[in-house]
């Protein structure tokens, strides 16, 4: 039966089944504060930054009563006078910092977007919701009437003088193991964040970039051997193998038969014709909740001592974790963990007219290092280079 007939019977989908990004409210991981007056909330938070920032870029959500009153009683609610002239941004460079004002309403869409960079999200809870929550047990706040916004509850933190869970509360939690801690103790709590954080880390899967079409080489460069006539395609795949849960070739629609043939596991491109960056985004539509521990198939030098360099020193805090360049400052984007959030930002990349990963990296928060041997990530382009390096594996 021919193909087109097949497709006319197989139903139609209005949308294309994508795999979506597991994010909350605002980013993959944000914990909602809860239970006590937004100025307790608010204290809370500015003790737990000393002790994350050094490892998290942290961002705080929370609303502003003034504004609101003020708005109420026929005022500006607090724009200023460019906003209120007509305005729907205003972007200010404050020297030290940047401030973006906008006039639309926070939602589902926009909130993670416009926290994208940030990989710890601390919410005031008294106003909105976030996956995860730790609870204060004030009395003065009880959360009696918000047991519905205790979905996955981190820990339960106790004022001075307040010894006891509240009966409702153990009721709600049932058999769930909650840490208890004294509100006070900053330091245990920074700990349960953190410890919370890496076990969350992002599984690593493995992709080696070889749907290239080789125009200097002058042949498929996947396609030749250095070590033992095993092809580079494979021997790369074989690197990958014991750091990532599984290992996909990336290559081009074409190549997909003869990577089965050879025992490899194909991931054809999806979109097409940009280089290294269609593996990778081609590698993310596959699965945007992983991390991908990408090389190029032409580093016949690469070994598994370098690459577990770079996994003992991954960061999966930053886009991405990546060698610097042994001939200039530039990160290398093709031996490089790429963490879940860096799809977003390929993409934004790409709707502004660059497709070079490169790019991507020098723009971003990234955890830059010195490569332990550089003679490693030379990359193989010609076939005077292939031969010299033949030489130099004998």
């Amino acid at each position: 039966m021919p193909d087109n007939a097949h497709a006319a019977d197989q139903p139609r989908r209005k949308h294309a089944q994508l795999a979506r990004p597991d994010i909350g409210e605002f980013g993959r991981h944000e914990l909602a504060i809860l239970g006590a007056p937004c100025g307790r909330i608010k204290e809370l938070a500015a003790r737990l930054l000393p002790l994350l920032s050094d490892t998290l870029r942290v961002a705080y959500v929370d609303a502003d009563h003034a504004a609101g009153d003020d708005a109420a009683q026929g005022g500006s609610g607090g724009q200023d006078a460019i906003l209120q002239a007509g305005a729907t941004a205003e972007l200010t460079d404050k020297i030290t910092f940047t401030r973006l004002d906008v006039k639309r309403p926070l939602d589902r869409f926009s909130q993670p977007e416009l926290l994208h960079h940030q990989s710890l999200v601390l919410v005031n809870g008294n106003h909105f919701r976030a996956r995860q929550q730790l609870v204060i047990l004030d009395p003065a706040k009880p959360v009696e009437k918000k047991l519905d916004r205790l979905t996955d509850v981190r820990a339960l933190l106790l004022p001075e003088g307040v010894t006891e869970v509240p009966a409702y509360l153990r009721a709600h939690l049932q058999e769930a193991n909650v840490p208890v801690l004294p509100l006070h103790d900053t330091a245990a709590l920074a700990e349960l964040i953190l410890e919370e954080w890496r076990v969350a880390a992002p599984p690593l899967r493995g992709l080696v970039l070889a749907g290239g079409r080789s125009q200097r080489m002058g042949q498929d460069k996947g396609k030749l051997a250095y070590h033992h006539g095993q092809e580079q395609r494979a021997y790369a795949a074989e690197l990958l193998a014991p750091f990532c849960q599984d290992v996909h070739v990336s290559c081009r629609p074409d190549q997909v038969t003869e990577l089965e043939y050879a025992g490899l596991r194909p991931l054809p491109d999806t979109f097409a014709d940009l280089g290294p960056l269609s593996g990778l985004l081609s590698a993310f539509r596959l699965d945007p909740n992983a991390a991908w521990l990408v090389v190029a198939c032409d580093l016949p030098f690469l070994s598994a001592t370098t690459l577990q360099h770079l996994l003992e020193n991954r960061h999966p805090g930053r886009m991405a974790t990546a060698f610097q360049s042994p001939e200039n400052e530039w990160p290398e984007p093709l031996i490089a963990i790429w963490e879940p959030r860096s799809y977003g930002t390929l993409l934004r990349f790409l709707s502004l007219g660059y497709s070079c990963p490169r790019k991507s990296l020098i723009n971003s928060d990234i955890e830059l290092l010195p490569a332990p041997s550089p003679q490693e990530l030379r990359n193989v382009n010609t076939p005077e280079e292939a031969a010299q390096v033949r030489q130099e594996l004998q």
